[in-house]
């Protein structure tokens, strides 16, 4: 059976080739988004801006798992991470409220209606908050290496690097379709997260630098995003690499290689970077980020920490001036 893993060589070979055409890519990926969506706003020239480095939000908590982290979620008032062949479940503050064994090489975690969906490269593993088993299914083909997860009512959407696709179950595991993304997926490395909100499900096309819009039923939307360093376009040769979301709607982005968490408007208009490489704490792996009221929840390394909106930092960031009149986020603090 063929292993469903890149090779380091296949995978810089893939990479070496996004980049030496990174400049097909980066004129090419507005086009494809403006195919999909002929009134998509261009992106790229939001970067200007930014006036400074400076990022409008400021860490208030943080707590550290045990091990280093290697999926999170946020689940009402509660924090659910996984390390080492554990599932944490915590409250906000860092108070430890269950934990339970998992098998180890977990992808990603979603929550919904109560239960835990853990997602390994060829199988799906449901969970009550007790830790007692529910349900399982293996995936569609034995081929399958499955990336990341997202639950919503009626459904359960799977990306997969190996297949290129997105996989979408019944909730009790039943398949039901593959979706194939119109602009076709290029997913380098394991950067090919999917996130539901709102009615619409959102997938990084992490090869091509851009985020997918597709409909419950699998219907394609649109696409946004352009190569760049600049804040607004997406780096290196696989971002972005995370996804979450806004009460209001506003796409959150996190970004390897130079990590950064950024806002963009459901339809791709970019808003502004949130938390630089620095605030975040540096090296080179994407912060997983989940929103939850007027608080920014990341996980990095071993640690959860809590960010939120700085009136007086951000009043030299384009965060500040956004436009979005009902953003939750800037309810922040004044020093």
């Amino acid at each position: 059976m063929k292993k469903n893993t890149i090779s380091r060589k296949e995978f810089f070979q893939v990479c070496g080739s996004i980049l030496a055409g990174g400049s097909i890519l980066g004129g090419s990926a507005l086009l494809l988004a403006k195919r999909g969506n002929p009134n998509l706003a261009e992106v790229g020239t939001a970067s200007s801006r930014e006036t400074t480095g400076t990022s409008p939000y400021r860490q208030v908590s943080a707590f550290t798992v045990p091990d280093p982290i290697e999926a999170f979620e946020l689940y009402d008032d509660k924090l659910i991470a996984a390390a080492a062949g554990q599932l944490y479940i915590y409250a906000q503050d860092g108070a430890l409220l269950n934990n339970f064994i998992i098998d180890s090489h977990l992808r990603d975690i979603a929550v919904a209606n109560g239960l835990i969906y853990l997602l390994f490269p060829t199988r799906i593993e449901v969970y009550n908050e007790s830790g007692d088993a529910i349900r399982n299914w293996e995936a569609c083909s034995d081929e399958s290496d499955y990336c990341s997860l997202a639950v919503t009512p009626e459904a359960v959407f799977v990306t997969d690097a190996a297949a290129k696709n997105i996989c979408q179950y019944t909730l009790e595991g039943g398949f039901r379709r593959f979706i194939q993304s119109p602009n076709r997926f290029i997913i380098p490395s394991y950067s090919f997260d999917i996130t539901y909100a709102d009615g619409v499900i959102y997938c990084s096309n992490s090869g091509r630098h851009q985020i997918e819009s597709y409909t419950v039923d699998g219907e394609y939307i649109a696409a946004f995003g352009q190569a760049g360093d600049a804040a607004g376009m997406f780096c290196g040769c696989c971002n972005p690499a995370r996804l979450a979301y806004t009460a209001s709607g506003e796409l959150i982005t996190s970004e390897k290689g130079n990590p950064r968490i950024s806002c963009y408007s459901p339809d791709g208009e970019f808003r502004s970077v949130l938390l630089d490489s620095k605030t975040l704490g540096g090296g080179n792996v994407a912060y997983d980020v989940k929103v939850s009221g007027d608080r920014l929840f990341v996980a990095g390394k071993n640690k959860i920490s809590t960010f939120r909106y700085d009136k007086t930092l951000a009043a030299k960031t384009a965060c500040s001036v956004c436009g979005v009149s009902n953003c939750p986020l800037r309810k922040g603090l004044t020093i």
